[in-house]
């Protein structure tokens, strides 16, 4: 019969070894930065059409050209803001389409 580890551990700890032996932090930061993108501001999900997370590079389509330029605008804000939201540097720049 094989020996238990008993030390305790916590859930998080757990929870942050089972994400990285299974390479899965790139997924989670997909769903946080659209999260994030949606809770920045609630208009933005009238006008956003879709989102990808890619390569430290956030995509976001948009339906409005008007608000695409207004948008544009503001892009080092509105990265930093979504860092802040995120918790980490995860996007390095954002294009608007």
């Amino acid at each position: 019969m094989t020996k238990r580890n008993t030390d305790p551990i916590s859930i998080s700890a757990a929870l942050g070894e089972f994400v990285e032996k299974n390479k899965l932090q790139k997924g989670i930061d997909k769903v946080n930065v659209a999260d994030a993108w949606y809770a920045l501001n609630p208009v933005f999900k009238k006008y956003t059409t879709s989102i990808r997370f890619e390569r430290e590079t956030l995509f976001i389509n948009l339906s409005s050209s008007v608000f695409r330029e207004e948008l544009s605008y503001g892009k080092e804000k509105i990265v930093q803001r979504l860092n802040e939201a995120i918790g980490k540097d995860v996007i390095k720049k954002l294009v608007l389409r």
